[in-house]
């Protein structure tokens, strides 16, 4: 049996530099999941030519366009880079680029050529959950997203405000602030016998 053996971290991808090398749908859909999760992100997209729609998102966020053809100077102080174009021979180089500059890269739809996936997420206020179907299927990371969305309450973000206020008011040491914290929380979820 093969088990998922990627590790979920949460980037704060407002403080990091991401390029997107292609403006085309699959460019579009990349950055539109990704300033869906992360508004602030800072972007930059090379490519030759940009989908209209790609452009009117670009104007309402911190995304830079540049009109040019992939070369590896762009790459020059970035920390992740998607590549989304319809060369293959383009993205190889991208993966291959920034394998030699040890930064992070995904190459859209084609797990070998990929140090990280952009899996199906549901945010609820300061609640994230990240889906991961390890790359073998988007479309069921999708409708788990999409069952998550409609099972998790709504003011599960009130939840995490008034937890957090009142840790910061438990005294003792470390375990029993987590001991006093599982036990009030312990009743959210529900097993089913």
């Amino acid at each position: 049996m093969s088990q998922n053996e990627l590790y979920p971290i949460f980037l704060k991808v407002a403080q990091l530099e991401v390029l997107i090398v292609g403006g085309g749908n699959v460019g579009l859909e990349k950055l539109t999941f990704l300033l869906k999760s992360s508004p602030s992100a800072k972007v930059t997209v090379v490519a030759p030519h940009f989908h209209s729609e790609l452009v009117e998102l670009a104007k309402n966020h911190e995304v830079k366009l540049v009109e040019d053809s992939y070369n590896i100077s762009y790459l020059e102080g970035k920390h992740m880079v998607i590549a989304t174009t319809d060369v293959v021979a383009t993205n190889v180089e991208v993966y291959k680029d920034c394998k030699e500059r040890n930064i992070l890269v995904n190459v859209a739809d084609n797990p070998p050529y990929c140090d990280f996936y952009m899996g199906g997420i549901v945010t609820k206020g300061n609640v994230k959950i990240a889906i991961s179907t390890n790359g073998k299927s988007p479309t069921l990371a999708k409708r788990l997203r999409q069952f998550f969305e409609e099972v998790i309450p709504e003011n599960i973000n009130d939840l995490a405000k008034n937890l957090n206020s009142f840790r910061k008011t438990i005294k003792g040491d470390f375990e029993e602030k987590v001991t006093t914290l599982n036990d009030l929380t312990k009743g959210i979820i529900h097993k089913k016998e």
